[in-house]
């Protein structure tokens, strides 16, 4: 079964990925895995800490000091200064996922969360592709 979701960002930030578990029930798969694979290459994936919104906020600004915008290196400059680190970021993080079913559930740990990851100042339509087999 493959599905695609559609997600409307804000702006850079980790924005959680919901409908993931209607996904797979509708599925019907009891035990399987969930293929998760973002279509772009400004935006990523990433599993982590959905309890603390702190860990979130950390892991931003820590990405943000490896790769600052402005860099003097950078030659990409097609659409503005977050462009390049932006791409820089996607390359350093994950553009897919996989993650097991068991029990008819996404096999997520407690304080696992799924999100997007949007490397971009502004708001943008990023489309994530959910493969379930």
């Amino acid at each position: 079964m493959i599905r695609r979701l559609t997600i409307k960002t804000t702006g850079r930030g980790l924005h959680p990925l919901r409908g993931l578990g209607d996904i797979v029930r509708e599925s019907g798969a009891a035990e399987g895995l969930c293929t998760l694979f973002i279509r772009h290459t400004s935006a990523s994936l990433l599993i982590q800490e959905n309890a603390d919104p702190s860990a979130r906020r950390d892991l931003e600004a820590w990405l943000d000091r490896l790769v600052p915008e402005n860099d003097p290196l950078y030659t990409h400059h097609d659409e503005g200064p977050d462009d390049m680190p932006a791409h820089v970021k996607a390359a350093l993080t994950q553009t897919s996922l996989s993650i097991p079913i068991v029990g008819g559930s996404l096999a997520l740990g407690r304080w696992q969360g799924v999100f997007l990851w949007e490397h971009r100042r502004g708001p943008h339509e990023r489309e994530v592709v959910v493969h379930i087999g």
